[in-house]
């Protein structure tokens, strides 16, 4: 089965690694044809493992061992990637006004106090929704203009998440269909 690994804090606040060193760290566990999509912490790869909570539990091991850090990773497959790629989370007309659009990738879904305290933080620039192991942001100003951040929100709903472009998504769930 094919599936993609969402990986936080690779490629910023200082944790540089190369892609061709996580495509090594990916083999070492056994998996195949394992590609890096850009250089911002996305690896496709292949396993017949089933589980994606000991894909994740796996890939942060030794990502923590051979990298020195904690790399909080959230597993899909290819067919959960295309789901999240299509889904409308907004109206067209806002998505189409809106500077940026963004999903945020979790271990579980929001409980309902958890997604109550982040539509606590909507405001006229930001605005979420929450589905399934989801929440997408949608801001109509640039992001830095934004008080939101992946920061904020792991504070706020004490949750770790990591965050990609809805466009980025798009085209991996192009370039890798179900």
């Amino acid at each position: 089965m094919r599936y993609v690994a969402f990986l936080r804090a690779i490629n910023v606040g200082g944790h540089v690694v190369k892609m061709d060193v996580l495509r090594e760290r990916f083999a070492s566990l056994g998996y195949s044809n394992v590609e890096t999509f850009i250089a911002s912490g996305n690896v496709v790869f292949e396993t017949t493992s089933r589980s994606s909570k000991a894909l994740e539990k796996a890939i942060e091991k030794t990502l923590r061992e051979k990298l020195g850090y904690e790399v909080h990773t959230f597993v899909r497959t290819c067919a959960e990637v295309a789901a999240v790629a299509q889904y409308e989370a907004f109206a067209s007309k806002a998505v189409e006004q809106a500077v940026a659009f963004v999903v945020g990738f979790l271990a579980d879904p929001l409980d309902a106090s958890a997604t109550k305290r982040l539509m606590a933080l909507k405001s006229d620039v930001d605005d979420f929704h929450v589905h399934g192991r989801e929440i997408y942001w949608l801001c109509r100003h640039r992001q830095s203009d934004s008080t939101f951040s992946n920061a904020l929100f792991e504070k706020t709903l004490g949750v770790r998440s990591t965050f990609r472009g809805v466009n980025t998504v798009r085209k991996m769930a192009a370039k890798y269909p179900k």
